[in-house]
């Protein structure tokens, strides 16, 4: 709390940032579908910037999240799959803003592995619905074999659908009630005549819908009941386009396993995912909601995106892992104070890498920064996205060591995407000709300029042969360190602590 009475604090706005897991941008109705029920997502695009080209750093939960919290690529501070740690010396959003005089703090899923589950946040309101520890190190069986992950079985026959409560669903309402509990007090606080004014705030609200499975109430059923919904269509030689990397993932979630295809199920899985989305909606639509009524609405930098998309069958593939649109393209809407630049749309592609320095300069933070290699988005508000067909912006993707055997990049400049799967095959589309990426331009003589640019630009920020043998070095030094701690029943999550004899009337 700030009893001061200077305009500085005042001026400053307000960050929250909310987080689902898993969304596919093209299924919102920002993004132009025409099924989807998510009113509280198209009026913060109405009343903010959408970005039409925004990309996952890594398709995969917790390496992307950790690239969001920090700026940073994820395999630069070691984070290569999702039970890797997360540095502890590595500034996040919380470092910067709790230094900054920012009330910080989380809600939800996070992704955190390792024993520091705050990373600079002042405070926790949930624990995680996923371990902390190093419990998922990707290790091979005694056949040198990943083992299955069977994802697959989500997505296939009546799996999706309808569930009457899912510890998954009391995870997310956890998570919302943590948050608007905050948000309420906050304004409760502020009411006060005589009392201090609250400091600022940065606030990250992380839901794990709309993720597999895809268990939804059947009051969100019910609003797509008798909704024609599309259903991708394969080609008749659909595996010849896959790329090496696309294979380990179909072998991994035991694709071949399930008639995923079926257009039943197809409609059946779609439905759910509608479902979750809605479910997601409302919780935005809550949290605009207790914002408008405590004033600090107009005051506050809304985001709203996710870690990763979904190939929900596209392709006859599921979960994410893969560099296709569905699994790399994320939704990425942002408010400002005022609803400046409001219904601005931006083609330009950025990253949720940019987040942290975009809201540093938001926050008009002027103390020390450490090297990021997220490029604020700034510049790209005014509504100019020349620089999308200049090849002036271009962004990464990564992804290491879970269920696949080499290190697997994108690099996406203008309308051209360029995937390298280290050691083994390389895919190059052009999103203009070819929004569904069904066209292998990479061995094209009239692309070999485009492509060749491309591969350089990816040499320059990575050196997959190095990261391939740092990977593999951490993976036997996570297994003794899993062993220790199951061994001893040790564990790093999270465990909020309320303190009852100071809440209510005392």
């Amino acid at each position: 709390m700030t009893d001061g009475s200077a305009d500085d604090d005042r001026a400053r706005p307000n960050f929250l940032f909310v987080l689902a897991d898993q969304v596919v941008p093209f299924l919102t109705s920002p993004y132009g579908d025409p099924v989807a029920q998510t009113p509280a997502m198209a009026r913060l695009a109405a009343e903010g910037v959408t970005f039409d080209a925004a990309y996952t750093p890594a398709p995969l939960c917790s390496p992307a999240r950790a690239s969001f919290f920090t700026g940073r690529d994820a395999s630069g501070i070691g984070c290569f799959d999702n039970a890797s740690v997360m540095p502890p010396d590595v500034p996040t959003l919380g470092h910067y803003l709790s230094a900054d005089g920012y009330d910080t703090v989380l809600s939800g899923k996070m992704h955190f592995v390792g024993p520091d589950q705050l990373h600079g946040f002042a405070h926790r309101l949930t624990t995680d619905i996923f371990p902390a520890g190093v419990d998922w190190v990707p290790v091979v069986d005694e056949h040198g074999r990943f083992p299955a992950g069977g994802h697959a079985r989500h997505y296939a026959g009546d799996d999706p659908g309808v569930r009457a409560w899912t510890q998954f669903l009391t995870f997310d309402e956890e998570t919302q009630f943590g948050a608007v509990a905050y948000l309420r007090e906050r304004m409760r606080q502020a009411a006060k005549p005589d009392g201090p004014r609250p400091d600022p705030f940065c606030m990250v609200v992380s839901y794990h819908h709309p993720h597999d499975p895809f268990h939804v109430r059947q009051e969100y059923w019910d609003r797509y009941e008798g909704v024609d919904i599309p259903v991708p269509e394969y080609p008749e030689h659909l595996g010849d386009t896959y790329s090496e990397m696309d294979r380990w993932a179909n072998e991994a979630h035991e694709t071949d396993r399930h008639r995923i295809e079926d257009p039943d199920s197809l409609r059946n899985l779609r439905r759910a995912y509608y479902a979750a989305l809605s479910y997601v909606d409302d919780k935005l639509g809550e949290l605009l909601e207790v914002l408008r009524e405590s004033g600090e609405l107009e005051n506050t930098v809304i985001v709203f995106t996710s870690d990763h998309g979904d190939m929900l069958a596209e392709k006859r593939m599921v979960q994410k892992r893969t560099f296709y649109e569905w699994s790399a393209r994320i939704p990425l809407m942002l408010r400002l104070p005022g609803g400046e630049h409001a219904g601005t749309r931006v083609g330009a592609p950025v990253s949720l890498i940019d987040l942290l320095p975009t809201t540093l300069d938001l926050a008009r933070y002027e103390a020390l920064r450490a090297d990021v290699d997220g490029q604020t988005l700034l510049p790209l508000l005014e509504g100019d996205d020349s620089v999308d067909h200049e090849g002036n912006r271009v962004v990464f993707s990564e992804y290491h060591l879970e269920k696949v055997w080499a290190p697997c990049f994108m690099v996406r400049r203008g309308p051209y995407k360029y995937v390298y799967v280290h050691g083994h095959d390389q895919q190059l589309f052009d999103l203009d000709d070819d929004p569904g990426e069904w066209r292998d331009l990479s061995g094209s003589p009239d692309h070999q300029v485009v492509r060749d640019e491309l591969r350089d630009l990816l040499f320059a920020r990575f050196d997959p042969e190095a990261l391939a043998r740092e990977g593999a070095a951490t993976i036997p030094r996570r297994q003794i360190v899993a062993a220790a701690m199951k061994a001893n029943d040790q564990h790093w999550d999270f465990s909020p602590h309320v303190d009852g004899a100071k809440r209510y009337i005392r």
